[in-house]
């Protein structure tokens, strides 16, 4: 029997699986799924603790992968869906993690605006930090924050709003988000930034690229993106048609000096910084 392409969360929640090989699973993380603490205390959607319940409990999807570990690699916030990408085994979330720190990961995002670009392409590159006035909010800080990089494209337009794509080279916390407040156009939904939105935040990871830490494999996954735009009333530009279905690749026996289930922990277990637009 086939292993299932879905996960169901304890709120009826389907979550796709994009991507798998013996090291990563590739998840399409839902909105409004947190990815800490590590306790239920403030949430009862938390994603970790959803994923380790199900493992616990044997559920199929786990169970028909011999399973019994799963862990986030980078973080994408709340109202950000889209790629969040899982170590299988203690042993390789160090590896994984560093890639994210060494800016080895090439990440795409999608984001729909408040109000309509200046410029078809731009770059960004004002240093980002916390702000002290707030806790959980961040700024635009050319002091004391840190260096950040994002690489901007308009894809379409609407009246009052346009689909951009944002690469970010480097990976602050809620980069993405205030990159294009200070080009005057705050990502739509963004309810700390801008303005709340019914359908949410219009912020998506679509695309990671990264060389395999264990094999130097190139690995390559895309999240669909149809429902995304239409969800917000724009067409799929036709540069990102392919990205309409997930990846599907083939589980590769072990090589070299791939991880296997019962790696010993690595030094460093976290994961790597907020990956840009989370």
């Amino acid at each position: 029997m086939a292993k299932p392409t879905e996960i169901e969360l304890p709120d009826g929640t389907k979550m796709r699986i994009l991507y798998e090989d013996r090291v990563v699973l590739a998840l399409d993380k839902p909105a409004g799924w947190i990815l800490g603490p590590d306790d239920w205390e403030h949430t009862l959607r938390n994603l970790p603790l959803a994923l380790q319940s199900s493992i616990s409990a044997g559920d199929y999807w786990s169970r028909s992968r011999n399973l019994r570990f799963l862990k986030h690699v980078h973080r994408l916030d709340a109202g950000t869906t889209g790629i969040l990408l899982c170590s299988k085994s203690q042993g390789a979330i160090e590896p994984l993690s560093r890639l994210f720190a060494d800016r080895q990961i090439k990440k795409t995002y999608l984001a729909v605006t408040d109000g309509l670009p200046k410029h078809k392409e731009w770059k960004c590159s004002i240093p980002l930090g916390p702000d002290p006035r707030e806790a959980g909010r961040h700024q635009m800080d050319t002091k004391a924050g840190k260096q950040a990089e994002t690489e901007f494209r308009v894809l379409a337009t609407r009246k009052y709003t346009a689909l951009v794509e944002a690469r970010p080279h480097t990976g602050r916390t809620h980069q993405i988000r205030l990159h294009l407040l200070a080009a005057c156009t705050p990502v739509q939904g963004d309810e700390l930034y801008a303005t709340p939105h019914p359908q949410g935040m219009a912020l998506r990871a679509i695309g990671l690229e990264y060389r395999d830490p264990f094999t130097g494999k190139p690995v390559r996954i895309r999240a669909p993106v149809e429902e995304f735009c239409s969800a917000h009333g724009f067409a799929v530009p036709a540069g990102l048609e392919a990205r309409r279905k997930p990846v599907e690749a083939p589980i590769d026996r072990p090589k070299g000096n791939q991880p296997a289930a019962e790696t010993k922990p690595a030094e460093r277990s976290g994961p790597a910084e907020a990956s840009a637009g989370g």
